[in-house]
């Protein structure tokens, strides 16, 4: 199951078996200002994961705003989500509605610049 409303996308999966893997995971974002990289998107992603309770808060430039979806998945296996159900993104639907909420409250464009350095 999946829920998105601007800033907030909540996913929550509930094992079918002893060997599935159960989470209940909330992504919240807002724009915010970082003093060395400017405008950008934090994002704080809290819930639980196999019953334990987690809590991670990163931030993304502008430029690499789009590539939440990356960040997620490497926090979500940090916390015990297997490589093999990590793609807790497969609420595609949900997560294209977030990417376009993203785009939108960073006023990003195609065609916008990236920092050559966030390319290394």
């Amino acid at each position: 199951m999946a829920i998105f409303e601007p800033g907030h996308l909540h996913i929550e999966r509930h094992a079918l078996n002893k060997d599935d893997v159960s989470y209940d995971l909330c992504l919240d974002y807002e724009v915010v200002t970082d003093a060395r990289e400017g405008k950008g998107m934090q994002f704080t992603l809290h819930g639980n994961i196999q019953g334990k309770d987690m809590k991670e808060t990163f931030f993304l430039p502008k430029d690499q705003a789009y590539n939440f979806a990356s960040n997620v998945t490497k926090i979500a296996e940090k916390y015990g989500i297997p490589k093999t159900h990590s793609s807790i993104g497969s609420q595609h639907k949900h997560y294209d509605l977030m990417f376009a909420d993203v785009r939108q409250q960073l006023g990003m464009k195609s065609g916008d610049p990236v920092k050559p350095e966030h390319l290394e």
